[in-house]
């Protein structure tokens, strides 16, 4: 796939909501994903797609409701994909709250090799 291909999947899978499908689908074995910032919860890098998939999954039990999510139309430039995520979400113990974050996005050989992402 190209860069510009990935971009419209990764994309379009977000913006269902399907992240871990997403991750599965188009990211290689040996990703690199990092936070803003480390977290009691997060570390600020995570290495290698089954810890992103965990990291996902103890995301996934600390939210109580999904109440919606957007995707902007993604930028592509090389071998580089951003877009910008909003979520609406109710985290368990918290008000509902409402939070954007770009995403960026490294592509290598037809997979995704990095993701880092700014709030």
């Amino acid at each position: 796939m190209t860069t510009k291909e990935i971009a419209t999947r990764l994309a379009e899978l977000c913006q269902q909501g399907q992240y871990e499908a997403a991750q599965k689908e188009l990211y290689a074995d040996d990703v690199v994903s990092i936070e803003p910032y480390a977290t009691p919860d997060f570390d600020k890098e995570t290495k290698g797609l089954s810890n992103i998939l965990e990291k996902g999954h103890k995301f996934e039990s600390m939210v109580e409701a999904f109440h919606s999510s957007k995707v902007s139309e993604p930028l592509v430039t090389g071998n580089s994909i951003a877009f910008i995520l909003s979520m609406d979400v109710t985290m368990k113990g918290k008000d509902r709250m409402t939070f954007d974050e770009i995403c960026v996005y490294q592509v290598k050989d037809g997979k995704v090799v990095s993701e880092q992402f700014f709030m």
